[in-house]
């Protein structure tokens, strides 16, 4: 069960300006200082990869496949 943040960025459904979708945390560690990782999806036309992101990097995060952004982590 996925559960939203405690920010705007971190809510289910807030989509970015880079059309990342995020879809909330099951509290995973991220790989940033006292960061959990958060479900994103690339809203692209033709992508739609799933991927994780710290969540301090929602807000400007960008698909590892369709925009050069950096690899995904566990989410």
């Amino acid at each position: 069960m996925f559960k939203s943040g405690t920010t705007k960025t971190t809510v289910i459904g807030y989509v970015n300006r880079n059309n990342q979708k995020n879809h909330g945390t099951r509290f995973v560690n991220g790989n940033d200082h006292y960061q959990v990782s958060y479900k994103l999806e690339c809203l692209e036309p033709g992508c739609g990869v799933v991927y994780g992101a710290n969540g301090t990097d929602v807000f400007q995060r960008k698909c590892p496949k369709c925009q050069g952004g950096k690899p995904g982590i566990d989410f």
